[in-house]
């Protein structure tokens, strides 16, 4: 088990990740949202590729005010600390109320992930 995810998340992001891998789906959920507590960071991620169950597909935004869809390792998440050394942590309470792209336009609009 990866200590940013729970196993039920995991396996809703890679059923998504099979499921966009065949191209069935293309704009989904999020399943997960983790942010960094002293850095402004967050990730919203919809799918795990289920080739290498480490790389997440969803919205990243790194805090510099540009979110975009994307691509980022669990692995190199867990390794991140934060200007406060605080590690990337999970949204307890997350419930999406929107579609990728939905969370994408109102992000590019803002400058940052919001909800």
């Amino acid at each position: 088990m990866n200590p940013l995810i729970t196993d039920g998340q995991r396996a809703r992001l890679l059923a998504n990740g099979e499921a966009r891998a065949a191209g069935h789906a293309t704009d989904l959920l999020p399943v997960v949202r983790l942010f960094t507590p002293d850095a402004h960071a967050t990730w919203l991620l919809a799918s795990l590729d289920p080739e290498d169950g480490d790389t997440a597909y969803g919205l990243c935004d790194i805090g510099i005010g540009l979110p975009a869809l994307g691509t980022v390792r669990l692995s190199e998440l867990a390794s991140i600390a934060g200007p406060l050394q605080r590690p990337v942590e999970r949204d307890l309470y997350f419930v999406a109320t929107r579609t990728l792209s939905g969370y994408t336009r109102l992000a590019q609009r803002n400058g940052s992930i919001i909800d």
